[in-house]
């Protein structure tokens, strides 16, 4: 198999695993090609010089699978620098909570070999996309994985947020910023702000406000192939508009529209995964510490 590297480029304690994950590759008999800005990095902050098919220095590369080894961020960042090839993504966690990059260093062994016998699932996730009625604002990949949050400047007052569905009126926000989130996002930003866990294939879309100034405003979930259209207010004039954590300013006026896009990323799990088995063992969902 043929398989693209990302990595995490700035803790190198994250990164100590990619020699293990090398060998562990040519073990098998790998085409290993590796993200330049993370083969420089291995190089010269870890000083490791590994033996490898290529250097990936854009986004036209090609594999029969990526894997990103970092947290959760490095995973996103490959999932962007992925779009729409349709390569599968198999993320390995050295970061903390790592929902998507969801392999333990420890279990590098069994799963490459799981994987050279073919045995492992790949799940589809959706994709938001955003669009801009001021195109030049946009400068960078305007698609989400996890969420698209529209965000008030860090001095500046709240932010009125009109929001519409289809066309239709939903209301207007007034809070610090909204979050529109995928299934998968549903377990990150959106979570932290109030937002519920949706299950990865629920084929929906999360609204939730961020520190809403009304007590009767709640999150919302609607499908995924609905349209929502956002026109903002600021005192200040802009705002920011955060897509996977990738923030971009925006001036007052614009119109937002954020749909789900036309193509899905492909997630590498190992066999007979389980949602449940994440959200109980990573978040400590149901834990009670009564029970001993």
């Amino acid at each position: 198999m043929k398989f693209a590297i990302f990595g995490n480029c700035f803790q190198a304690k994250k990164s100590l695993h990619a020699e293990n994950l090398i060998t562990i590759l040519k073990r098998h008999g790998a085409e290993i090609f590796v993200d330049w800005e993370f083969y420089d990095f291995l190089t010269k902050d870890l000083h490791f010089t590994p033996k490898v098919s290529g250097l990936i220095g854009n986004d036209d590369f090609s594999a029969d699978m990526v894997i990103s080894i970092g947290g959760d961020g490095t995973f996103l960042k490959a999932a962007s620098r992925v779009g729409d090839k349709n390569i599968p993504i198999l993320g390995i966690n050295t970061g903390r909570l790592g929902f998507l990059a969801d392999i333990s260093p420890e279990e590098m062994n069994t799963t490459f070999d799981e994987i050279h016998k073919g045995l492992y699932e790949i799940e589809d996730r959706s994709i938001l996309e955003m669009q801009s009625s001021n195109f030049e604002e946009i400068k960078g990949y305007p698609f989400a994985l996890n969420e698209i949050a529209i965000l008030k400047r860090d001095s500046s007052s709240m932010i009125s947020i009109h929001t519409s569905i289809n066309g239709g009126y939903l209301t207007t926000y007034q809070a610090d910023g909204l979050v529109i989130s995928t299934p998968t996002g549903s377990t990150a930003y959106s979570l932290s702000v109030g937002g519920p866990i949706i299950v990865p294939h629920s084929n929906s879309i999360v609204i939730t406000p961020v520190a809403p100034h009304s007590l009767n405003v709640r999150p919302i979930v609607i499908r995924d192939d609905w349209e929502i259209t956002l026109d903002v207010e600021s005192r200040s004039h802009n705002f920011l508009v955060a897509i996977d954590g990738r923030s971009e300013s925006c001036s007052e006026g614009s119109k937002l529209t954020i749909k789900k896009a036309d193509y899905n990323i492909k997630v590498v799990k190992r066999k007979n995964h389980m949602f449940f088995d994440t959200i109980r063992n990573k978040m400590m969902w149901g834990a009670d510490n009564r029970i001993r």
